[in-house]
């Protein structure tokens, strides 16, 4: 039996807003540059903090590898995910800790291509304070 998925429109009681993002953006795992950008956007979504999507184009892709892992999002779709791999001496690799969304629902489309990175599991820095955000 197949799981019927609930799609949801963003909106007032849940507004989603996806806007370029001014700032060089720099994302490590440790000493090791996983990407850098000009590029990437800002998707605000309701009840959760700010988060960058950068191009997969600025990604290193020496250091991520496709994992198996999916979940469902009502406002955005369905979402994949990259482990990064790490190749500097010691490096450790950290399992599904990037997302994307192949094929995001119509209001959220600019962050098709693009990926996220948790956070709480990597550096990400901007030109904007030249400080760790989010």
């Amino acid at each position: 039996m197949t799981e019927a998925r609930i799609r949801l429109e963003p909106g007032p009681d849940h507004p989603i807003t996806v806007e370029p993002f001014a700032s060089h953006v720099v994302v490590r795992s440790g000493s090791t540059l996983l990407a850098e950008t000009d590029r990437a956007v800002e998707l605000r979504e309701a009840g959760h903090p700010p988060v960058l999507y950068i191009p997969l184009e600025d990604v290193d892709p020496r250091h991520v590898r496709p994992n198996e892992r999916h979940t469902w999002c009502p406002y955005k779709g369905e979402a994949s995910y990259y482990d990064i791999v790490e190749s500097d001496a010691g490096g450790t690799d950290l399992d599904a800790a990037v997302w994307y969304y192949a094929d995001p629902f119509a209001p959220v489309g600019s962050i098709r291509g693009h990926v996220a990175f948790y956070a709480d599991r990597v550096a990400i820095t901007t030109s904007a304070d030249d400080s760790t955000v989010r």
